[in-house]
């Protein structure tokens, strides 16, 4: 028996810049031609809902608009125009919430790059609601019995690290070192580059992130609270040599680690970009980078293939996202604590609260 799709539903919008967001009753979209409703069952909650809170970034942010694209449910209808999709399968809502597919960057999987791309919770409604729509083709294909709440932080954090580390070309057996390593996405880029057969240097702030670190798989954990040398740290903690780690992942949301990394990483190392601290800058000394080969690079979110490539270490047990399960009417809570850089793991929204 169909579920009764209601007309209204509890969400969370973001009226003005800085907010607080608003949690209010809207009504029910009803899905496009091509797109799928989706009962939203749970929502991780990530550091770039603060920044399309706060209008942080020039793109143009839709206002009102739901935030929220870490959306994990169920499907309850669907568009005329839908295949491969059925009433009742499981998916997710991602921050890339549809692109042309037929663009040069579409065609080449860097749909991410696409001029006409929708954007969950920023260009177009997004999972802090009970009940959301996709685009069919870009959503999420979820596992049958998959724990909805443990794979909501997949859908873009664990996505988004498990993208940068292909991006760096680090083989097993190289090191890794992950700038904000105790923070939602750096709880996740542990996990994945430990599977990927890769020795992780965590740097993050506190004693407490520093244990959550090493209980998830770093080997080693740089404190910058209390590091009298980033630099020197950085390059003692990769190894025998001392020459620096391989990569670097940057997911911090400030703009000094985005000037410290070419200074530790290795002699034709790669350094990738992920975090977007507002208004920050990359630099890095021109002589050192051209004679020590270092590769500069943004990393985004991946795509389609990529998702389901994330999905699959999780279902094989391998990821382990630390969260804690709060009700949808908490989420102005959630980004108090990570404006105060209070936030270990991932808060994970539950859309009947």
């Amino acid at each position: 028996m169909a579920e009764q799709i209601p007309h209204e539903q509890w969400a969370a919008v973001i009226e003005k810049d800085g907010g607080p967001i608003s949690y209010k009753k809207i009504p029910v979209p009803k899905p496009g031609h091509d797109q799928v409703l989706v009962n939203i069952k749970y929502s991780g909650v990530c550091h770039t809902d603060l920044h399309a809170l706060n209008n942080d970034w020039p793109a143009e942010r839709k206002t009102p608009v739901v935030g929220g694209h870490e959306g994990a449910g169920v499907v309850v209808a669907k568009g005329e125009l839908v295949t491969g999709l059925e009433i009742g399968d499981l998916v997710g809502i991602k921050w890339l919430n549809s692109s042309c597919l037929s663009c040069t960057f579409c065609m080449q999987s860097d749909e991410s790059l696409c001029q006409a791309a929708e954007l969950s919770g920023y260009t177009v409604d997004g999972s802090f609601q009970q009940y959301a729509a996709t685009n069919a083709a870009h959503a999420a294909r979820i596992p049958k019995g998959a724990d909805l709440a443990a794979i909501a932080p997949i859908l873009c954090a664990g996505l988004t690290v498990y993208k940068g580390l292909k991006e760096s070309n680090a083989r097993p057996g190289q090191s890794v070192a992950i700038v904000g390593a105790g923070g939602g996405l750096g709880s996740l880029a542990i996990q994945y580059a430990r599977a990927m057969g890769l020795h992780v240097i965590a740097i993050d702030g506190g004693e407490e992130k520093g244990e959550a670190c090493v209980k998830l798989g770093a080997e080693t954990y740089v404190d910058f609270t209390t590091s009298k040398s980033i630099v020197d740290d950085v390059k003692a903690a990769s190894g025998g040599d001392g020459l620096g780690p391989h990569a670097v992942l940057l997911l911090a949301p400030q703009e000094r680690p985005f000037q410290q990394a070419t200074g530790y990483v290795r002699s034709k190392g790669t350094v990738v970009c992920i975090g977007m601290p507002a208004g920050a800058r990359v630099s890095m000394p021109v002589f050192d980078t051209v004679v020590r080969m270092i590769q500069v690079k943004g990393s985004y979110v991946g795509n389609r293939q990529d998702t389901q490539e994330a999905i699959d270490f999780f279902m094989r047990g391998l990821i382990h996202a630390p969260y804690k399960v709060v009700g949808l009417s908490e989420v102005q809570s959630v980004f108090d604590l990570m404006k105060e850089n209070k936030i270990v793991g991932r808060y994970v929204l539950d859309m009947s609260r």
